[in-house]
């Protein structure tokens, strides 16, 4: 069987398929916004098609995962079960990433190429904080780095949201800092209780730099809502030194992150971090790390200023979607969706100084190809 590992699909006006190898990090081939487009119209309508996984395996094409479970997500789906370990006896988890974008906790629709590029975005930053954060991926030789099929450990997760903040950037979302701080001003308030930090309302500037990178974690509920550490400690979420854990090794992966984007002319606005515990009793990164869908990323210029776009900060982060939603169960148009594609492709290029090489194979090829080659590498 052939790997998805082996090799990429370019084209030169994305008409007639070429081959070329795998891209490594010190190579330079960029799309350029021409190209990104032309990839998009050729191929949006198209790379989205394929079944759900779950489809997959009661069709049968994954016979190894017959009798697994399929818990299907908003922007993933997992598999795992009881005879689904590695040989070391870690039980294992199969995530499959997909194209669905969901704002306000409701889901837009697909875009084109999204799960390739975070995949790739998340794995090349998880090359930067793995030792720090931990992870609970398994390594596959050959599997490509925007490979959608990720293997993992099934861990048992801590039921909280990890979200760090150096900015008070403007969201529509309703746990961010930003929409805390307008009720107070509305409200006629001088301090801000948020989170636990105690924040005053008049020193507050949209999308201005905070005093210090701030804890904020929230719930992870039907409707999130953003906590205390306190509220984790009395509602034995998690113990007090799991916190500190988190929150510490978090804190060094994001400075770690932020210097390294600093040389890309990028600043890190905020983040998301999801954790839990592993066979080993070790907490560690549960999920994607410090993609354009769980972080805000912002463009630097020459003098490392930030851009600015009508006033605003220019900005790769799924908060350009976000600002697309007028309606409450409002889906994307194709053309928003290839919009918001484009933007995707862009931000991984500027974040990871690599050129966005797609796989245009069809989807269900692709997530067989995958889960086979980590099958027969880790069970």
């Amino acid at each position: 069987m052939r790997s998805c590992g082996k090799r990429f699909y370019s084209q030169a006006k994305f008409g007639t398929l070429r081959f070329f190898p795998t891209i490594n990090a010190d190579d330079k081939f960029m799309l350029d916004d021409k190209d990104i487009r032309e990839l998009v119209v050729a191929h949006g309508p198209t790379v989205n098609t394929g079944r759900p996984i779950k489809q997959l395996i009661e069709d049968g094409d994954i016979p190894r995962l017959q009798g697994c479970t399929v818990l299907e997500g908003k922007v993933s789906d997992s598999v795992f079960g009881e005879a689904l370990v590695t040989r070391s006896g870690e039980p294992l988890r199969l995530m499959f990433r997909n194209n669905r974008i969901s704002t306000h906790d409701v889901n837009r629709g697909a875009i084109p190429f999204k799960d390739q590029v975070l995949a790739f975005n998340h794995d090349h930053m998880l090359k930067l904080v793995k030792d720090i954060l931990g992870t609970s991926q398994f390594t596959v030789p050959g599997l490509a780095p925007s490979s959608t099929v990720i293997p993992a450990e099934n861990l048992k997760l801590v039921k909280l949201e990890n979200v760090l903040r150096m900015y008070m950037a403007e969201s529509s979302t309703s746990t961010s800092l930003y929409q805390h701080w307008l009720a107070a001003r509305d409200a006629g308030q001088d301090l801000l209780n948020y989170a636990g930090h105690e924040l005053m309302v008049a020193e507050l500037e949209p999308n201005s730099e905070l005093p210090y990178l701030m804890d904020t974690p929230s719930t992870k509920d039907a409707v999130d809502r953003t906590i205390d550490s306190q509220y984790l400690f009395d509602n034995e979420i998690c113990t007090v030194a799991q916190y500190n854990q988190i929150r510490n090794s978090s804190i060094m992966a994001f400075g770690m992150v932020s210097q390294y984007l600093r040389e890309k002319r990028m600043v890190l606005v905020d983040t998301k971090t999801e954790h839990g515990i592993n066979s080993r009793g070790n907490v560690v990164a549960a999920d994607e790390l410090y993609t354009m869908d769980s972080s805000r990323f912002w463009r630097l210029d020459d003098q490392g200023e930030l851009l600015t776009r009508d006033g605003k900060p220019v900005s790769f982060s799924k908060e350009f979607a976000r600002g697309m939603v007028k309606e409450k169960d409002q889906q994307f148009t194709e053309e928003q969706a290839g919009e918001i594609a484009m933007r995707y492709i862009q931000g991984l290029q500027h974040l990871t100084g690599v050129g966005f090489a797609p796989d245009l194979r069809p989807r269900d090829e692709r997530l067989v190809d995958s889960t086979n080659l980590i099958l027969d590498a880790l069970t």
